[in-house]
Formats: C-alpha cells, structure tokens, sequence
C-alpha cells in the first residue's frame, strides 16, 4: 500500500500570533489596509472588543523611515506626537506589543543598535576570517551563504562601508544574482574561538568590479594566494550593526589544514557529498522523440 501524502494548502492570509496579547493587538496584526486617516483599518472583531477591554496607547510613538520613504501605517510605534527612526522593521514593532517586549527591545535598540561601524566593530571585522550573508531576490525568495577567506579579507572603507571579495567560484552567481535584483543583506560575522560574540551588519549592497575599487581605494590589499584573486567585490552601506550575544554561541578551536583556494578538483571541493548527482530535477525535461 503506498503512503498517502497530504496535500498542504498555505493559506494567502497572514496568521495572529499565538500567546496572550490583547486581542486588539493580535486583530491589527490581520488588519487590511489603512484608512484615509492613517489608521489601521481593523476587523469587526477588535470593535466587538473595544467597550469589553481598555484601549492600549503606545507612547511615545516611534517610526523607522528614512529619507524619501512613508512610514507604515501598520506600525504600532508611528504616531503624530513623536517622529523618529528606530531600527527594526514594522513586522518586528507589530510584535513587540503583540508579545509585550517592547522595553526589552527599545533598550536593545538605545544600547546596541547603530547605524555605522564603531572602533571596536571595525576592529572585530578585520580580525575575522569568515562570514555568512543572507540575500533574497526581488520576490523575497531568500538564500544564504558563507564567505571565507584570511583574516581581513572583508576590508572596512570607512565608518559606513564595508567591502568583501568574491573570487571565482561555481558560477551559480546565487548570492550577487540576487543583490542585482534586491540590494538589501544581512551579514553576520562570529567570533567562536576568542570573545565568543558576533557582530549583525545589515544594509544596502552594490556589485564593484575589482580595477573599479582599486581606483577609488587604492589601499587595497594587492597580495593574494593562488585562486584568491577577487574578481569583483560587494560594497556594504551600513545601516544597522549590532551585537549577537554569546549565551548560545558554540567554542571552538581552529586546526590548521592545507585550503585548496580555487580548486577545480571535485574530490577537494567535496564531491558530490550529499549523493544529489543523477536525481531528477523538475526542470529537467525529457527530449522529445522524433518519429
């Protein structure tokens, strides 16, 4: 008998949070669009609730815009009293007063949060040897990678500007692919040898061919290993960079092995490890048959 295998169904309409927040709250999570006015337009539901429980005011308001863009009016911290840009996205504040974190998450944005690179992050990049970068296409279809390289390779241009190289690589171009259709990434950056810590960089990332770079930075490093020659590089404007705490980051410590930078050789590059080659593939399609 073979296995009979439900058919999931994603339903086009977003879902409350769970937990304990009033239901006005969780109502303007699934709230439509807003009103002339500017505020949200809620379900029957929250108006059944209004007389039953006291109405939650958020002061003071705050609202994360930037030049030439609207805040939105879906965000519970915008308001009329009080403008000013706080990190974060509106899904992050919506959730905030959905589970009651908003303190918590006010004092992690006036301790932690900046918008460039201070002494001590700038210090913490250089040293680190590895990263990994998460990106999505101009849908949102998402994908993440890892960059290594020695200690230094992501070069810091200034207290806003970061760059790192790419080298030539599998030619899937996934991570770049991406950046050409939706400049926004998140770069994190983990110390788990020394301080166990980490370091968030997210901003706006733009492709440079490497001569380019070289002829407006001419610091530069010019001195590469075999097959660690960049052929373009990815420059970072910083808008957010701030700490990852260390409770759950793992210790470890390096063993020095002999890297094959640039390899072609498949036994080196690990081969075909998880047994992928040969499988069907739905865009694969037969060729078809000629009479």
């Amino acid at each position: 008998m073979s296995a009979v295998i439900p058919d999931f169904h994603i339903s086009p309409e977003p879902l409350p949070p769970t937990g304990t927040a009033p239901d006005d709250l969780l109502d303007l999570e699934i709230s439509d669009s807003p009103d002339p006015a500017g505020e949200p337009t809620r379900p029957a539901t929250a108006l059944a609730h209004q007389e039953e429980q006291p109405t939650r005011h958020i002061v003071p308001h705050f609202a994360r815009t930037r030049p030439g863009e609207s805040a939105d009016p879906q965000d519970p911290f915008v308001g009329h009293e009080q403008t000013v840009r706080l990190p974060g996205s509106s899904g992050e504040h919506l959730l905030q007063c959905a589970y009651s974190t908003e303190q918590r998450a006010k004092r992690f944005y006036d301790d932690q949060v900046l918008d460039h690179l201070n002494p001590e992050m700038k210090e913490f990049v250089a040293r680190m040897d590895m990263m990994f970068i998460a990106t999505a296409d101009a849908r949102g279809e998402c994908d993440s990678s890892l960059r290594a390289g020695r200690s230094g390779f992501i070069e810091v241009l200034d207290d806003r500007h970061l760059a790192y190289p790419e080298y030539r690589g599998n030619g899937v171009m996934a991570s770049l692919g991406n950046i050409s259709e939706n400049p926004h990434v998140g770069i994190l950056m983990v110390d788990f040898v020394t301080d166990l810590i980490g370091l968030h960089v997210n901003g706006k990332a733009r492709i440079v061919e490497d001569p380019d770079l070289r002829a407006i930075h001419p610091q530069l490093s010019a001195e590469f290993e075999r097959g660690r020659t960049p052929e373009r590089w990815v420059v970072v404007q910083v808008e957010e960079a701030y700490i990852h705490c260390r409770k759950h980051i793992p210790r470890m410590a390096p063993v020095q092995r002999e890297r094959s930078w640039g390899s072609d050789n498949p036994k080196r590059k690990g081969g075909d490890y998880f047994g992928a080659k040969g499988m069907p593939r739905p865009w694969h399609h037969p060729e078809p048959q000629r009479n």
